[in-house]
């Protein structure tokens, strides 16, 4: 069986939705930009790709990853849209190393789309009353008051910190530490091989060129989170705020995936190889443990124990799920988000996983090479894993 292995891997910067650099930016245009430069970073020519898979969220339908081919010159190359909520970037990977490992295709590009800030309006009446409500949304299971559909802070949030044990203060902590991570990557310039400039829109027309993640806070403080007020104050101990959650943001992300006979035979160069990958269903209350299952099923599956991997991708879709999975798992916080993650970068939906694996793959390559995991919840009680591995330098 072919091996599925990654030979370019790049995001745009993440920006601040509805009110920065990626607001006047569209899905389409970030799409195309991070598959033009999969295209140009692989060296090869626009008729060696077989497919383009993107991961979008809460986009209102059509196809983004057949409009990026087009705009990348790939005419003949056709577009899959794939959603599984926060882990569709995952999944598109996932569905291209399948692909290529059963021999169907030879070179996919593969990612995930996210733009909060330009995303279709809608306008829905809350069921029960006469009052409308203004937004954009895709349920991802039916309501309950123990998981709303519309509302992560209690489905994601509060039910992982509740069901876990995990404390106001271990929250922000957590929190804080991702933003201090963050910055430290960003001053250290190690996002500076996966970030693709793009000419972001200004509300007069202007472009500019935006190429630095714009989410992190330097100003984060262990007193600015502990007085940041609970997102709902009516539910007794609730412990979720803005401070301890994942942003609402604008990215994209793209890896080009080849067969290793290809790979070598073009003398592409290999970042990674796709060892494997899992994605679980659970109870929609238990939507942020439900990376613990996906891990698990992963690991299993490549014959693999936790201790053999050398870094940990975790979304940050809340702090409270990151401290209980990470504590669940008995992992090593040191080696899980080493550049930060959802609470300081941001968490672009459908571009998060592909995201995650772009800056896994160049962070183990820093250190040397070996394996690395990147999972995350996502909505409707999911969770999406996948384990890549790095070469020794």
């Amino acid at each position: 069986m072919p091996e599925a292995v990654i030979v370019s891997a790049c995001r745009t910067a993440i920006g601040t939705a509805f009110k920065g650099s990626l607001a006047e930016t569209t899905a389409m245009e970030l799409a195309d930009a991070v598959v033009a430069e999969s295209v140009r970073r692989s060296g090869l020519a626009p008729d060696r790709f077989d497919d383009v898979i993107l991961g979008e969220s809460l986009y209102g339908g059509g196809d983004l990853a057949r409009h990026a081919a087009l705009t990348a010159g790939l005419t003949g190359v056709p577009g899959l849209a794939v959603n599984r909520h926060c882990a569709s970037g995952l999944s598109s990977v996932a569905a291209a190393a399948a692909s290529i490992r059963a021999g169907m295709d030879d070179v996919v590009i593969a990612g995930g789309v996210q733009s909060s800030s330009t995303a279709p309006k809608g306008r829905w009446r809350t069921p029960g009353t006469q009052d409308w409500v203004e937004g954009w949304r895709s349920p991802s299971h039916p309501d309950t008051p123990e998981a709303p559909n519309d509302d992560m802070s209690v489905t994601v949030g509060w039910n992982a910190a509740r069901l876990a044990g995990v404390s106001r203060q271990e929250m922000d902590t957590w929190a804080l530490r991702s933003h201090q991570k963050a910055i430290a990557a960003i001053d250290a310039g190690l996002f500076a091989d996966e970030i693709v400039p793009v000419k972001a829109r200004r509300p007069d027309g202007s472009l500019v060129e935006f190429a630095v993640d714009e989410h992190p806070r330097r100003d984060s403080t262990p007193e600015k989170l502990a007085s940041l007020k609970p997102l709902h104050p009516e539910i007794e101990g609730f412990s979720i705020t803005a401070g301890n959650s994942s942003g609402i943001n604008d990215a994209a992300a793209a890896l080009t995936l080849a067969g290793g006979e290809v790979a070598a035979r073009e003398g592409l160069r290999v970042l990674g190889t796709v060892r494997g990958w899992a994605s679980v269903g659970a109870d929609p209350v238990r939507t942020g443990l439900a990376p613990v299952e996906a891990i698990a099923k992963v690991l299993s599956r490549c014959g693999l124990e936790p201790g053999q991997i050398a870094l940990w991708e975790i979304n940050e879709a809340f702090a409270s799920m990151c401290v209980a999975v990470t504590r669940q798992l008995g992992l090593d916080p040191d080696v899980v988000n080493t550049s930060g993650s959802g609470c300081s970068l941001g968490h672009p939906v459908a571009a998060s996983g592909t995201r995650m694996l772009t800056t896994l793959v160049h962070e183990l390559g820093r250190r040397g090479g070996g394996l690395g995991v990147a999972a995350m919840c996502a909505g409707g009680g999911q969770a999406g894993a996948v384990v890549v591995e790095v070469p020794g330098s």
